[in-house]
């Protein structure tokens, strides 16, 4: 179970990573946002975005290339979130595994 939930994780957790990274790929090389990749991949983004929006300032440096920091600092904290989450599930089967093996180890010694 607990690898199923690890997996399940990390899967999530790389999926926004990956859509986070693009969308900062392409605001950076200026990408065209009328297009249909770049349009999709910035509404997609926009609600992973919304909590860091304004964060940071978006300098533009050059004819639509911008240089996305709350881009950047979203990615770190969705990468330290995805780290916390599996640390509790690999916590919590830890505590349910001394658990059982306490269990077993009082059934033995009433059984002896």
């Amino acid at each position: 179970m607990r690898r199923i939930l690890l997996q399940l994780v990390n899967i999530i957790v790389g999926l926004v990573e990956l859509i986070l990274l693009l969308r900062f790929l392409l605001r950076l090389l200026g990408a065209n946002p009328a297009a249909p990749f770049a349009s999709w991949l910035y509404a997609t983004s926009a609600p992973l975005l919304e909590p860091f929006r304004g964060l940071f300032p978006s300098p533009v440096i050059e004819r639509g290339l911008v240089l996305e920091f709350s881009t950047l600092f979203a990615i770190l904290i969705y990468a330290l979130f995805g780290w916390l989450v599996s640390e509790f599930i690999f916590t919590l089967n830890n505590i349910t595994n001394n658990r059982r093996k306490t269990r077993v180890s009082k059934t033995k010694v009433e059984e002896e």
